[in-house]
């Protein structure tokens, strides 16, 4: 990280400089570290420049000239996510930064990042990576200013993006550029974007027809690319949007992707097929490479609240194959699940156990984006390779699927076995659907896994919101729930379910959140922190909140699928108010709108009532929020659908 550490190994240059908008903690939790300590095994000299102060390029020349390329990532967050709510206002902290303090990174942290790269070296070949670069790989809607922005390897103008978990490309794009090769010779790596022409040899199959029903799904022999719709296209015709990320998200599966290509102003922005996902011996060597398993000295010992979070947990996998609207890990990781060993996953709790300061003795979670898919996959390889399902579990399980939870059962019984280790923690979410397919799975994760209570995600009650979310009914949940309240009596414990729900989501009326409220007062939940859908980079949820399409079914002109879209700022605090519906803040604004609904009958101090008719003195602040200006000669809706919002 500094000048002085290069002249102590005896560097007169780095090789590759990765500049990042984290703090530099050497862990496997931590993209840069990963990718840092890879090409460090491959014989290249890493530099890693982390949170530079962005106002001018000097900061980015403290490693001097690099010899082969900049690789530069936001971090572990899209800034923009890690920096604003979903209300759009200004967080005052950010976990990945010493201290815990805000304002350490710019917003739209890559492109401002390779800007300053460029500066400081202009020939230096430039490498995007990361969620952020990834999310925004192509043109797409951007929550905080509201509009359509171009891939952001155009705004950053970087030489090339590789997307999704990056691995094998960034080791293949360093050799190949330290051997002389140009940015532009890189187009054949898996998970990469770059400005390039079309092969006059492939094929093009055309998405950007909005007339056409087939939407590109024909197949040809030969190379072939599917042209998505321009960008020109996707910024004026919210249907020419949401049929780009309809097809960008069917051509998601490694084994039958083909090429994209997306016409940006004069030049074509071409993404190659996914990454093939990694082996699980590959896995194992990327999680056993020497990291040092804590912040940068350089830090003093200064509280990174990211690294404290995560500092005595083991990620023992990849990947979801949920396919939730609104979720960006399929985007970003993929929906083949990629596992590590056994033996692989019990060296790292060991190394835990011997190297990180202050264990003791609990592991603070095992698990990855979910904590119960270890191990699970397509029961036959050559269907997995041919599929085009965007999810292995809605509206059910897929009858390919094996959802055995036996290898991850047994791979609980033999961490708990482990010298040292008192506790073993489930903290990912646990996708109930699938849990309640193990029994056993269910009893061994009370009797030893769970401390108190786990979290779990419903999301919501009402079929309209879950058909767009792709998540199951509540009945799934009611039958975990079951489950699990019967394994923990079995195992003499009084443990507790905290469901979580997402307020607004695209598909989501007034009505539906008025019955989840309903539910959760019978059911005798008061939501402490409720979460806001949030319309992340990519995601197809967004592309539904954007154009007010649903891009699950077929999208052309005149025969698209609306989607009830909260895009208002009223309606959507009001969604979140029915989440709280206990808050008296809360209950004028609810009182007006179970009013204009004609569900006055709501309103009281019985047990089927949902708010009290009284007020507490000095509480109801929320009856002052701003509201939308009345239209000439008619009464104004309580919703704010299509309105202007106090942006």
């Amino acid at each position: 990280m500094s000048r002085a550490e290069m002249t102590a190994l005896g560097w007169d240059a780095c090789d590759v400089v990765l500049v990042t908008g984290d703090a530099y903690v050497d862990h496997p939790s931590f993209g840069m570290a990963i990718i840092g300590r890879l090409l460090e095994a491959q014989g290249f000299r890493v530099g890693i420049i982390a949170q530079p102060d962005w106002q001018s390029a000097e900061p980015f020349k403290a490693l001097g000239k690099p010899l082969v390329m900049f690789g530069v990532t936001a971090g572990n967050m899209d800034s923009m996510v890690n920096r604003y709510t979903a209300d759009r206002r200004l967080r005052h902290d950010d976990a990945y930064t010493p201290g815990g303090e805000g304002g350490r990174r710019p917003d739209r942290c890559t492109l401002v990042y390779a800007q300053r790269c460029r500066e400081a070296y202009r020939d230096v070949p430039i490498v995007l990576g990361g969620i952020e670069a990834s999310l925004r790989r192509v043109a797409h809607y951007d929550y905080w200013s509201d509009k359509v922005r171009r891939s952001v390897l155009a705004d950053a103008k970087a030489d090339i993006l590789l997307y999704g978990n990056a691995e094998r490309a960034v080791v293949e794009a360093a050799h190949r550029l330290a051997a002389g090769s140009s940015p532009a010779d890189l187009a054949d790596l898996r998970g990469a974007a770059l400005f390039r022409r079309v092969p006059e040899h492939y094929a093009v199959l055309r998405a950007d027809d909005l007339d056409s029903a087939d939407e590109a799904a024909g197949r040809c022999s030969g190379e072939a690319v599917i042209r998505l719709p321009s960008l020109a296209q996707v910024e004026t015709d919210r249907e020419a949007y949401a049929r780009a990320s309809r097809v960008l998200h069917r051509e998601s599966n490694p084994g039958n992707a083909r090429a994209l290509v997306q016409r940006h102003g004069d030049r074509d922005l071409w993404l190659s097929p996914p990454p093939v996902p990694l082996t699980t011996e590959e896995m194992d060597a990327v999680y056993e490479l020497p990291y040092a398993r804590a912040p940068h000295p350089a830090y003093d010992g200064a509280k990174i609240p990211a690294w404290d979070m995560i500092k005595f947990s083991v990620t023992i996998m990849r990947g979801c194959f949920g396919g939730c609207t609104f979720c960006s890990i399929t985007e970003h990781e993929g929906r083949i699940i990629q596992s590590r060993s056994e033996g692989s996953i019990l060296r790292e709790i060991e190394s835990i156990r011997d190297r990180t300061a202050g264990f003791t003795g609990v592991i603070s979670d095992i698990g990855g984006p979910t904590a119960n898919m270890y191990r699970m996959a397509c029961k036959d390889s050559e269907i997995q390779r041919a599929c085009r399902k965007p999810s292995c579990v809605f509206p059910d399980i897929c009858d390919n699927l094996d959802t055995s939870h036996e290898a991850l059962i047994g791979l609980y019984r033999k961490v708990r076995k482990v010298k040292g280790v008192r506790k073993v923690m489930v903290a990912s979410g646990v996708r109930y659907d699938l849990a309640v397919e193990s029994p056993d799975y269910i009893r061994e994760l009370v009797a030893h896994h769970v401390g108190g209570y786990l979290k779990i995600a419903p999301e919501h009650t009402e079929r309209g919101p879950l058909n767009k979310m792709r998540k199951p009914g509540i009945a799934a949940y009611d039958r975990f729930k079951a489950m699990f309240d019967a394994a923990a009596k079995e195992a003499g414990k009084q443990y507790y379910l905290i469901p979580y729900f997402i307020a607004a989501h695209p598909g989501t009326s007034d009505e539906d959140m008025m019955n989840l409220a309903l539910w959760l007062k019978k059911n005798r939940y008061r939501a402490d922190q409720v979460q806001t859908f949030l319309p992340s980079p990519m995601a197809t949820a967004t592309a539904m909140f954007h154009t007010g399409i649903n891009p699950l079914h077929a999208v052309r002109h005149g025969a698209s699928e609306p989607v009830e879209t909260a895009t208002g700022l009223r309606q959507r605090r009001l969604h979140k108010a029915f989440l709280r519906y206990h808050d008296p803040e809360n209950w004028p604004i609810l009182r007006e709108a179970l009013t204009a609904m004609g569900r006055a009958d709501l309103i009281g101090s019985g047990p089927d009532q949902l708010v009290p008719a009284f007020q507490p003195p000095g509480t109801g602040k929320a009856a002052a929020m701003p509201r939308p200006a009345r239209g000439p000669g008619r009464t104004q809706r309580f919703t704010t659908r299509g309105l202007s919002t106090d942006r």
